[in-house]
């Protein structure tokens, strides 16, 4: 048998361990006497008086991505989706959906109408959301108009849509008017059932159930009550997120919009809360919705 000689052996250099990576630094809570927002624009409104409990440029126009969804879901209360019906997915909602992320919804696949609401809110799923607009006989174009007649219903001047499910650009809102969109939509008794859902099965006819988790799930903490919410992803939009939540006993609503990392707008909601235990801000009246002008870069205030 060929053993290595001894000079052979020692010769040999011992294995060097990867060095371990560099823990990610950790985000200071506060910066001065404001929670630590990293998030693009944001706002934090007492949704019992209306006014602002924090604000980074609170009213400037950027991409919602997903967070569309609560217009589309508004829409389809309004003209009266029954949810006991069925609906088939088709190529059409593959082609609407091409381009977001990997949809369960299988073409072929026939769901209930509030099977698809769920999948649209909980798991924002594109394809949902396509199917949901044939079932009210719209095609995604005529679906991204009503949403959009539906937000300026609410007096939202600066929320638009180019499609229904946020994959566009194109369509857009402020923190405010996010809020202000996602408690239309809790306003509605359907709609805030599934909102406040943090899971869900839908039951595709003759094929296993699908389970669903709210996106939302990685906001929960122990020191806060989230009543509902939406999340967003794109490449331009960035990681978004509304919620309305109770905080130390106030009903807020919260909006973070361009947040850089999957798990930023959650930290910044845990850093707002945190604050608001904290220091109980004390609020000051903000001008009615819609006749805010933009804030300037990097303005951050706390009222």
């Amino acid at each position: 048998m060929f053993t290595q000689a001894p000079e052979a052996l020692a010769r040999r250099k011992p294995r060097r361990r990867p060095a371990p990576r560099p823990a990610a630094p950790a985000v200071p809570w506060m910066k001065g006497n404001l929670p630590n927002v990293q998030s693009a624009a944001a706002l934090t409104l007492d949704l019992d008086s209306g006014a602002e409990l924090y604000a980074k440029r609170a009213d400037t126009e950027r991409p919602i991505a997903s967070i569309s969804k609560l217009a589309a879901a508004l829409v389809a209360m309004d003209r009266g989706l029954d949810l006991t019906e069925l609906t088939t997915i088709t190529e059409t909602d593959a082609e609407v959906a091409r381009g977001g992320a990997r949809s369960r919804l299988l073409t072929g696949m026939t769901v209930s109408n509030l099977d698809l609401l769920h999948a649209g809110l909980l798991g924002s799923d594109n394809r949902a959301i396509s199917a949901m607009g044939r079932a009210l006989g719209l095609s995604a174009a005529e679906y991204a108009r009503e949403m959009t007649k539906t937000v300026r219903a609410l007096g939202l001047k600066h929320t638009r849509f180019r499609e229904p499910t946020g994959l566009s650009r194109e369509n857009v809102s402020t923190p405010r008017e996010t809020i202000a969109m996602l408690s239309a939509t809790l306003a509605h008794p359907t709609l805030a059932g599934v909102l406040g859902r943090l899971e869900y099965s839908a039951h595709p006819v003759s094929r296993p159930s699908i389970p669903y988790v709210n996106t939302y799930k990685p906001a929960l903490r122990r020191n806060t009550e989230i009543l509902g919410g939406k999340t967003g992803f794109n490449d331009f939009a960035r990681y978004c997120l509304v919620l309305c939540a109770r905080v130390d006993g106030r009903k807020l609503g919260l909006a973070f919009l361009g947040a850089e990392g999957k798990l930023t707008r959650f930290g910044d909601f845990a850093r707002v809360a945190d604050w608001v235990v904290a220091t109980k801000p004390h609020p000051k009246p903000t001008p009615p919705l819609g006749t805010g002008m933009a804030a300037a870069p990097g303005a951050e205030t706390s009222r």
